[in-house]
């Protein structure tokens, strides 16, 4: 189900790592549009819909984001294989200490926040989904 309570709210200031110790800040990938999927190794619907977000970031290239954020901790090198196993195009973005989920208010993974290109709230969505399918595009053409 699409939640727009937060639709307009400013993307956070949060700074990612993953297992080689690069960062990523979620401030600096404004410019296009952003979709931020919290998951974990251990959560079986968000190991099922990899395939399907690994398929929209190759669609959609150079058009989308398509950013995975594991809520897997300490386990940074165990991420990396599985989504090199699973779904290669997506990066293993690690958030250790659940800053995101606290943020976001994550009760339940998977959940998917999608952000215009100017870096602001237009959806959340909770659970998983195919979003390579025709239903997902119509969701996605809501960000300009």
């Amino acid at each position: 189900m699409i939640n727009r309570s937060h639709h307009g709210s400013e993307i956070p200031d949060f700074v990612l790592k993953d297992a080689a110790g690069r960062e990523v800040s979620l401030a600096g990938l404004k410019g296009k549009p952003l979709l931020i999927n919290l998951w974990a190794t251990w959560c079986a619907p968000c190991v099922e819909e990899l395939p399907a977000l690994n398929r929209l970031a190759a669609k959609r290239a150079g058009t989308l984001k398509v950013l995975t954020v594991s809520q897997d901790m300490g386990q940074a090198d165990k991420v990396a294989a599985f989504l090199k196993d699973r779904a290669p195009l997506l990066e293993p973005w690690l958030d250790p200490e659940n800053a995101l989920t606290d943020h976001y208010d994550t009760t339940i993974l998977p959940t998917t926040i999608y952000y215009d290109a100017q870096g602001r709230e237009v959806w959340r969505y909770v659970g998983p989904r195919k979003w390579d399918n025709d239903l997902a595009a119509q969701m996605l053409a809501e960000a300009k």
